[in-house]
């Protein structure tokens, strides 16, 4: 059971099952003129349903019939749609996949290796689009409560990228998942030579209403970035301001479970700062969690007792 009230309810997305692209919930929008490959996607995770209301927020604003883009292509997905409709209001987080975490089956060892799942079966649906995109917004939320940030990659293109973005306030430049390879390090994303980019923005709490503002302002400004729309009709539908500063948080560190006994040793929450080396934080059977440096940075921190591997907390400090 979730702990945070549900103010969100998963929208209607039936509508947008049939699509010219030949893949149910993929939307290939071609302009007819030069420019780039531009791809947005939802519903990663079933559960998080923030990216899900932005994308239909999107076409009930004429995207795909009366409103086009304005150079390229632009690919818009509902990714994980068999977990969706299996949201449940007094269990939501059982929704977030079916089988496996759609999330971490983006190398090709796995993307093309023998095995299956049904998130394995969509991926494979989902990876031509995905490696024809130059550009690529992938729309998440967060099971604990945190401000929004951004997961820009291993690299600091990611983080420049999101700089001129001009938001969240937060950018986080980390070691990749240890579960295996997501979306937004996949190919030319995650090589440092490539001019292909991508962001995964964290929207806010699973359920909270402020999520779907956060989800929507993101892709009206991705979507000028990049080209796709006019910066005035883009403008006028921004719904909040920009953060005064963005500040870089490196990541150097994840923690893993050793066991279903991991827990903190006091109350946490995203993006909190531990001010002193050597503090205990968190334990896991006899083994006792302490920070390696000052003003250790939590980046969300799971409040659920994991299962041994799972990632709990990653551990970074701010660079700016």
């Amino acid at each position: 059971m979730s702990e945070a009230p549900i103010e969100l309810l998963p929208p209607d997305i039936s509508p947008y099952r049939h699509s010219a692209s030949g893949v149910d919930y993929v939307h290939v929008l071609d302009s007819g003129r030069p420019g780039p490959t531009v791809m947005v996607q939802a519903l990663t995770h079933g559960n998080e349903l923030c990216g899900a209301l932005a994308l239909d927020w999107l076409f009930q604003q004429g995207m795909g019939r009366s409103l086009q883009p304005l150079q390229g292509r632009l690919i818009l997905s509902f990714a994980n749609v068999a977990a969706f409709e299996r949201f449940d209001p007094a269990d939501p987080n059982a929704s977030r996949c079916v089988d496996e975490d759609l999330n971490r089956v983006w190398a090709d060892a796995v993307l093309f290796g023998p095995r299956d799942s049904l998130e394995l079966r969509r991926a494979r649906q989902l990876q031509p689009f995905v490696d024809a995109a130059d550009y690529l917004f992938d729309i998440h939320s967060m099971q604990d409560a945190c401000r929004p940030l951004m997961v820009c990659g291993l690299l600091d293109k990611g983080a420049d990228f999101a700089c001129r973005l001009g938001m969240p306030g937060d950018l986080l430049i980390d070691t990749g998942h240890p579960s295996g390879l997501r979306m937004r390090d996949r190919g030319g994303f995650g090589d440092p030579a490539s001019a292909r980019n991508a962001l995964l923005i964290e929207c806010g709490q699973h359920w909270e209403r402020s999520a779907v503002e956060v989800a929507i302002d993101g892709l009206l400004r991705f979507l000028r970035l990049t080209g796709m729309v006019d910066a005035a009709w883009a403008e006028a539908r921004l719904r909040l301001p920009l953060p005064a500063l963005q500040h870089r948080i490196r990541v150097n560190q994840a923690v893993t479970a050793l066991s279903s006994d991991f827990h903190f040793l006091f109350p946490v929450r995203g993006l909190d700062v531990i001010a002193r080396a050597g503090t205990p934080y968190a334990q896991d059977g006899e083994t006792i969690f302490s920070t390696e440096f000052d003003n250790t940075v939590l980046v969300m921190p799971s409040m659920k007792h994991g299962l041994p591997g799972n990632t709990m907390v990653r551990l970074g400090r701010f660079e700016s």
